[in-house]
This record gives C-alpha cells, structure tokens and sequence, in this order.
C-alpha cells in the first residue's frame, strides 16, 4: 500500500511539474510589480476590507479611462422597504 502511494505520488509530481514551472515564471514575471503595489496599497486595502461587511453587495471593479478604479454597489435586489406617505399636519390639529 506504501509502494502504491509512493508511485501516485510521484505520478501527481509529473504531471504538476510543468505547470508548477510557469507558475514559477508567473512570479519571477508579475513578483516585483505585485511586492510594490501591497506595500504601497497594503494598508489602504486592509482598512477597505475591515469596512465592507459584504463583498457580493458590490460590482467587479471597473478601471476608467484616466485610470480611477471605481466600485460600485450592486443595485438593490426585490421589493424595498418604502415608508408611507403621510401629510403634512400641523403641529396641535386634530383629526376627526
């Protein structure tokens, strides 16, 4: 059963090596840009999540032609909690 495992193992090994390489290339290609932007936007982005209760609530951020990210929230699903209308009555009436 040992020898089994050993020989899946090592199977598995095989066949994520190539992957596993351009993974490796991935992060020698997009690390340094990655390393710079968390320690510049680090603390913004941590201060962002500690404010937002619910991701799903908001759309894929859009990037705009002048390079503002913008997130906007999703617009509200079903029917609304609408208050009733009521007149205005002055203070001291009574209605009959």
């Amino acid at each position: 059963m040992e020898q089994g495992a050993e020989l899946f193992f090592k199977g598995l090994r095989q066949e994520m090596e190539p992957a596993l390489g351009d993974l490796q290339g991935l992060v020698s290609q997009f690390g340094p840009a990655m390393q710079s932007f968390i320690e510049e936007m680090g603390p913004a982005l941590a201060e962002l999540a500690g404010e937002i209760q619910d991701w799903s609530a908001y759309e894929a951020p859009e990037i705009l032609p002048n390079g503002d990210i913008i997130i906007r929230k999703k617009p509200p699903q079903g029917p609304q909690n609408v208050p009733e209308e009521t007149e205005d009555v002055p203070e001291g009436s009574t209605d009959i």
